[in-house]
């Protein structure tokens, strides 16, 4: 008797296919969860309650597969018509939540953080996110344009790298891209523009930022916050948790120019240290210019991993490392040196959320913890998280 031949798999594609669907809660990276037949569809441009018409995008066979919605059949309360046209289906991919009312977009990402730090990190919060001043529009003042093989200049498509040719960005200052977007450019490149402290524009040149009572002189394409109320904030934020001591060390992890190390300064005094631990080499150079009537600060280039091993043990550790959080090698470097405090910066609740419980599990508590709009119009926030020894 021959054997039977095993079933081949059945591998489901989705992909152009139209469905119409019942919008679930929102989720984490800027679209809500539907469900059809069984599996997930994470839906763009829709909002948790609707029923929306959308077609699949990308499905690669497993449980869940994207979409966009395309019509609207029962619409939120919360919904708005859009001020951008390419803030849809098939256009640009920069803002995931100009359909939604500025307020809600914030009580959106609110239910995100919470949900990220009950289920990765174990911790019920009633945090909040909290408006910034300036509005919905107009508040992003560093920008980087793709340019496509045309020259034509643009932003990119939704996990694409097609470039889409705007005539404007609403979430820019006014002014600031339409003549560059009318231009040619050397082909598949990209601009850095933003406009500094000074009202200036600046193209690909060196710029002047202004906070925590200083001017800070930044090098092309050196990093700074896009909103312009953001980076006061966060030196406010963390001159009041960090509370380094008089005389006491203190680090400032993947630094930058060194805004943090310039709070940290100010409670050490000249007796203390802080050490500023940064990979940009040019970051370390803008960052020593700017903070060189402080003696106390000692700027380090290089990876945090290799540096800290050599430092003196911490009484406060700011850390604002990049999206993919500290994770569990960095936590345990910093929690063996046993700071009194943790001032964690962090731009993804998902990281922020592994993190907390990491923390947790080394022996140190989340105590306090805020977090702020400063990307309107996105799914994205900047949160600030406490932590200090149970």
């Amino acid at each position: 008797m021959t054997p039977a031949t095993p079933a081949t798999p059945v591998t489901l594609d989705w992909t152009d296919r139209v469905l119409d669907v019942e919008v679930g809660p929102v989720a984490h990276g800027g679209h809500c969860v539907a469900r059809h037949e069984g599996r997930v569809l994470f839906v763009r441009h829709s909002l948790p309650g609707e029923r929306v018409r959308a077609v699949v995008t990308d499905d690669q066979g497993g449980s869940f597969a994207l979409a966009d919605a395309i019509s609207v059949l029962e619409p939120s309360p919360d919904r708005v018509a859009a001020p951008c046209t390419w803030a849809r289906a098939g256009g640009c991919g920069g803002c995931d939540f100009q359909h939604v009312e500025p307020a809600a977009q914030r009580d959106l990402k609110t239910t995100v953080l919470r949900e990220q730090l009950s289920r990765l990190g174990g911790v019920e919060s009633d945090v909040v996110v909290e408006e910034l001043p300036g509005g919905p529009l107009g508040w992003r003042q560093r920008l980087r344009l793709a340019v496509d093989d045309a020259g034509r200049a643009g932003l990119r498509a939704h996990h694409s790298h097609e470039v889409v040719p705007v005539a404007d960005c609403l979430l820019a200052p006014s002014g600031m891209l339409p003549d560059l977007l009318e231009q040619r450019w050397p082909p598949n490149g990209h601009l850095e523009v933003a406009v500094d402290a000074t009202g200036e524009r600046r193209l690909g040149s060196a710029s002047v930022q202004h906070a925590a009572g200083r001017d800070w002189e930044l090098s092309p394409g050196a990093f700074w916050q896009v909103h312009p109320e953001l980076a006061d904030t966060l030196a406010d934020v963390v001159r009041d948790w960090a509370a380094a001591p008089r005389g006491g060390v203190a680090w400032d992890l993947y630094g930058g120019v060194g805004l943090f190390a310039a709070v940290l300064a100010a409670q050490v005094g000249p007796q203390g240290s802080v050490t500023v631990v940064e990979a940009s080499t040019q970051a370390v150079a803008d960052g020593r210019r700017a903070l060189a009537d402080l003696r106390q600060v000692d700027f380090r280039a290089g990876r945090v991993e290799r540096v800290i091993a050599g430092l003196p043990d911490p009484a406060v550790v700011v850390a604002d490392p990049p999206r993919k959080g500290l994770q569990k090698r960095m936590v345990t470097e910093i929690t063996e040196r046993a700071p009194e405090r943790v001032v964690y910066v962090a731009c993804d609740p998902a990281a922020l959320g592994r993190d907390v419980r990491l923390f947790r599990e080394r022996g140190y508590g989340l105590t306090r913890i805020r977090s702020f709009d400063a990307f309107p119009m996105t799914h994205h926030m900047e949160s600030v998280a406490l932590f200090e020894t149970l």
